[in-house]
C-alpha cells in the first residue's frame, strides 16, 4: 500500500520511468529527460533552452493559488534558467459549487494568490483549465512553468560531483511551517506564543530560491535543487541520488527555525522531512565561500555535508546512520 505523497523512488523508477526510456521516440531537440529527483526537463528551440517543469499542490487547502506559483517557479530557478509564464490547472470539489457565492469567493482567492506570486516573480499567467469536478475533495492546482536559460547554460539535479560541500539555504521545513500555521492557526495557539505563530506563517515570504539560484549559478554550482516532499533529507538523498553519489550529511549544522520546532514537536513530526519549499540544496566547490556570498545578499545558508563516490550517510552526535530515502512527506503525517 502506497503512503500518501511522491511514489517510493523504487516504485518510480519501475512503473514510470522505465517505460518513458524504453520508449522508441528520443528527439534530438530534448536536451534534458526525466529521472529521479530531477524536476525539469529542457528542450532546444534554436535560441535558448526552453527549460519545463510541473507540480501540484495537494498538502495545504489554503494559498494553494500562491503556493503552486511559487514553488513551480523554484524547479526552473534551480535549473540556473528563469522562469517566463505559469498555465494552472485547477481542479474544485462539487461542494464548491453547490452555491455560487462560495465557489466565486473560493476560484477568486485561489486566483488573486496565483497572481500576486506571478507579479511577485514577473511571469505571466499563460492560461490552463478550471473545472468541478467529484474526482477531488478540496481544490487541487497543478501547475506548469515554462523557463528560459541564459546563454544556453542549464544546471540540472544530477550535476554534483565527488568532493564538493552541500550547502543550503534558509531553513528546514521553510514552506512547511507556513501551511501548519495557516491552516492549524487555533490548534497551535496552545504550543506558541502569537508573535511566534505569526513567525511561522511569515515564513511564507521565504518561499522563492530566485536569487540564491542566480548567485550560486554565477559562482559556479554544478547542482541545485529544491526541497520539497521530503524536506531537506530528502532532497538531499535526491541529489547523491540522480548524481550517482553518496553523501556524508551534518545533521547538527542544518538550519532551523524555532518556531518550526516547536510547531514540529506539538504535531508530532520530524522538520529534517518537512516540505522545504524556498530551501535550496546546493553541490559546489568550496562551499563555505559560497555560503558567505550567499549571506553577504541577506540569504541565510550553511554549508551541511559532502559528496563522496559512495554511502549515504546521516552524521548525528557522532553517529555514522544511514540516510534513507525520501518517504511520505512529515505534513500529512501532521495532527494535533
Amino acid at each position: 500500500m502506497f503512503a500518501i505523497g511522491k511514489l517510493p523512488p523504487e516504485i518510480l523508477e519501475k512503473i514510470v520511468m522505465e517505460p518513458m526510456q524504453a520508449s522508441r521516440v528520443k528527439r534530438e531537440d530534448v536536451i534534458l529527460r526525466p529521472k529521479t529527483g530531477e524536476d525539469c526537463s529542457a528542450v532546444d528551440l534554436g535560441g535558448e533552452y526552453c527549460i519545463l517543469s510541473t507540480d501540484p499542490i495537494t498538502g495545504a487547502a489554503k494559498d494553494v493559488g500562491y503556493l503552486a506559483v511559487q514553488i513551480n517557479c523554484n524547479d526552473i530557478y534551480s535549473s540556473g534558467a528563469e522562469p517566463m509564464g505559469v498555465l494552472l490547472t485547477v481542479l474544485l470539489p462539487l461542494w464548491m459549487g453547490a452555491e455560487g457565492a462560495f465557489y466565486a469567493e473560493g476560484i477568486a482567492d485561489i486566483m488573486s494568490g496565483a497572481i500576486r506570486a506571478a507579479e511577485e516573480r514577473n511571469i505571466e499567467i499563460l492560461g490552463g483549465h478550471t473545472e468541478v469536478t467529484d474526482a477531488v475533495v478540496k481544490p487541487v492546482i497543478s501547475a506548469a512553468v515554462i523557463g528560459k536559460t541564459r546563454n544556453r547554460k542549464i544546471l540540472s539535479t544530477g550535476g554534483a560531483k565527488a568532493g564538493q560541500d552541500v550547502i543550503m539555504t534558509k531553513w528546514a521545513g521553510t514552506e512547511g511551517t507556513a501551511i501548519l500555521a495557516k491552516e492549524w492557526e487555533e490548534g497551535l495557539r496552545q504550543y506558541l506564543t502569537e508573535e511566534e505563530l505569526q513567525n511561522a506563517q511569515a515564513m511564507k515570504a521565504y518561499l522563492s530560491v530566485g536569487k540564491e539560484s542566480e548567485i550560486a549559478f554565477a559562482y559556479g554550482a554544478t547542482a541545485m535543487h529544491d526541497a520539497t516532499e521530503g524536506g531537506v533529507l530528502g532532497a538531499v538523498w535526491e541529489v547523491a541520488e540522480c548524481s550517482g553519489l553518496g553523501v556524508d550529511v551534518f545533521v547538527e549544522k542544518i538550519p532551523v527555525k524555532e518556531e518550526t520546532k516547536k510547531i514540529c514537536k506539538a504535531m508530532g513530526i520530524d522538520y529534517l522531512g518537512l516540505i522545504s519549499s524556498g530551501t535550496m540544496i546546493i553541490a559546489a566547490e568550496n562551499g563555505e565561500k559560497l555560503a558567505e556570498r550567499l549571506q553577504e545578499e541577506g540569504i541565510a545558508a550553511a554549508v551541511i555535508g559532502k559528496l563522496t563516490e559512495s554511502g549515504r550517510y546521516m552524521l548525528v552526535n557522532d553517529m555514522r546512520l544511514p540516510l534513507a530515502q525520501p518517504k511520505s512527506d512529515a505534513l500529512y503525517e501532521a495532527k494535533l
